[in-house]
């Protein structure tokens, strides 16, 4: 990946994350395409009213008047209130609606599975033009869930929901017992499956991710022993089974573990096998990160396919991964440069998926950019177009969508993914901009769940071939730690604070009250009783 993409552009993530949750939870919207919500009255799973959010602008099967109201996905709705909470917006009582509460709907004791899951009515998902059994559709929701309680933990029956999805996710790592080689998982039956989708051994990395927030949450060792056990198990495989999200939540429960627990896991396979790629041929071959420029620009850093078309990268893998990734370097800064630079390439492509941001050449419906102010984005970013659209011949990259391919009858402008969209908040929250162009603030905390968190922590990358300064603001007295150095960047200051970083290295800078006194236990530094720097 480039030192420095072009063109360098960071948007406002906060911004467009607040703008998200103020047009889709909107009820009374006077659009042209009308609310992108509605609610569901099925009762379905438990007995209270929930609600839907479009999957997609103008999907032909939601809605409350198409399959009962019943079909949308947790996906969107989960990935929504996640942005939500990250933002410090209180979804348990918004407009008069508790989102978080009407959200448990997707817990799936209809099916007897037990989890969390991307409906709350599979049938009428399947039935209705939806995705077959398919197992990090059946995991991912589960990861939402266990954010989104962290965020709001204090909602009725939470907890109860929580323990739930780790018992079925210990019993079902228990029965595979290391062997991950299967498209799905039935939680009812626990049994191991296989049907036309690919297998999806890296599911595992979910398993790892729920089981240790779940020790982390009620500190039973099952879960913990499961953790460890999923991790080995996503270790086991002998190349990249890499598909959607789950190998970096995977790199992250390692690093974590290897950190806390003393184990000592292969984090740098774990990496180099997400950015690589899935190479496995009954896998979801050339999954992986592209590193490369389309056309003039940079779009290093977007996650997708490598292969199709020559690469197509999605919005909302591209965002979702830095949720486990920048909170890992406080586990292993080893990894902070190369996660730092990583970062400062996706953030800054990531753009290219809002139809505001790109140039009516570079996008597939530039008549509609308009449509609702920029603020849902493209499912994708094509390297070259797909639909054969001959006003896109020859132009790289394409920001297009595959809504219109899904039935019959779907609108062009289901190209706007709500669902991609949802998870926007990971980018709001964790990325912030300096005085220096280039170099970011990246908050390491604010998607580290179930993490005590104590001290802000942020993570700064000099892309740069000579040394620069940013500055870190203070209202009060603080010193500033370097995880990475192990030295003092400033003691006592206040203000706007200078933060020297030299030429293309990192600084894991921990912000504490001034005056704290630090101590050394073996490969720890802690602040008082608070570990603050591990190796």
């Amino acid at each position: 990946m480039p030192a420095i993409p072009q063109p360098l552009k960071i948007i406002d993530w906060k911004q467009k994350t607040l703008q998200f949750d103020s047009l889709v939870f909107n009820f009374d919207n006077k659009a042209s395409y009308g609310s992108l919500i509605w609610l569901d009255s099925s009762r379905r799973n438990i007995d209270q009213v929930t609600y839907g959010i479009y999957t997609v602008i103008g999907d032909v099967r939601q809605g409350p008047d198409h399959n009962n109201g019943e079909f949308h996905e947790a996906l969107t709705s989960l990935g929504s209130l996640l942005s939500a909470g990250l933002m410090g917006i209180d979804k348990t009582n918004q407009h008069g609606y508790n989102y978080v509460k009407m959200s448990q709907n997707y817990f799936n004791s209809t099916t007897k599975w037990n989890i969390v899951m991307n409906n709350t009515n599979p049938a009428v998902a399947m039935a209705g033009g939806g995705y077959g059994r398919d197992w990090w559709y059946d995991v991912y929701p589960n990861v939402l869930y266990y954010g989104v309680a962290d965020l709001f933990p204090n909602v009725e029956n939470t907890e109860f929901i929580q323990r739930s999805i780790a018992d079925q996710f210990y019993k079902a790592d228990s029965t595979l017992k290391g062997n991950y080689n299967y498209s799905y998982f039935d939680y009812s039956q626990m049994k191991g499956m296989v049907n036309n989708v690919p297998l999806q051994q890296d599911a595992a990395g979910g398993h790892a991710w729920v089981l240790y927030s779940a020790y982390q949450k009620f500190g039973d060792k099952r879960y913990l022993q499961g953790a460890k056990s999923s991790t080995e198990a996503l270790l086991s495989q002998k190349e990249s089974r890499f598909y959607e999200i789950f190998l970096p939540f995977g790199a992250y429960t390692a690093a974590r573990l290897n950190a806390e627990q003393g184990t000592n896991y292969d984090v740098t396979k774990l990496l180099n096998w997400t950015f690589d790629g899935c190479q496995a041929k009954d896998g979801r071959y050339g999954w992986g990160v592209i590193a490369e420029k389309w056309g003039d620009f940079d779009v290093s850093g977007m996650q997708g396919s490598i292969t199709d078309g020559g690469g197509y990268g999605f919005f909302m893998n591209s965002v979702a991964m830095a949720w486990p990734l920048v909170p890992m370097v406080k586990y292993e800064p080893q990894y902070a440069k190369v996660i730092g630079k990583y970062m400062l390439n996706v953030v800054n492509a990531s753009r290219l998926f809002y139809p505001d941001q790109v140039d009516a050449a570079h996008q597939w419906l530039p008549e509609l950019k308009d449509m609702t102010s920029g603020i849902i984005g493209y499912e994708g970013v094509r390297k070259i177009d797909d639909y054969n659209n001959p006003a896109l011949k020859g132009i790289s990259p394409v920001s297009t969508g595959d809504g219109p391919k899904w039935v019959a009858g779907q609108p062009k402008e289901s190209m706007f993914s709500l669902y991609s969209t949802s998870i926007v908040g990971v980018f709001g929250a964790i990325v912030r901009t300096t005085d220096v162009e280039g170099i970011l603030a990246l908050d390491c905390n604010a998607t580290d769940f179930y993490a005590e968190n104590k001290f802000p922590v942020y993570l700064y990358y000099n892309p740069y071939a000579e040394a620069k300064t940013v500055s870190y603001t203070s209202a009060g007295n603080v010193d500033l730690f370097d995880v990475i150095s192990k030295k003092y960047l400033a003691k006592g200051s206040s203000g706007n604070i200078s933060i020297k970083l030299p030429a293309g290295e990192a600084a894991l800078v921990v912000v504490l009250p001034a005056g704290t006194k630090l101590k050394t236990e073996g490969s720890k530094v802690k602040a008082g009783d608070v570990v603050i720097a591990y190796k």
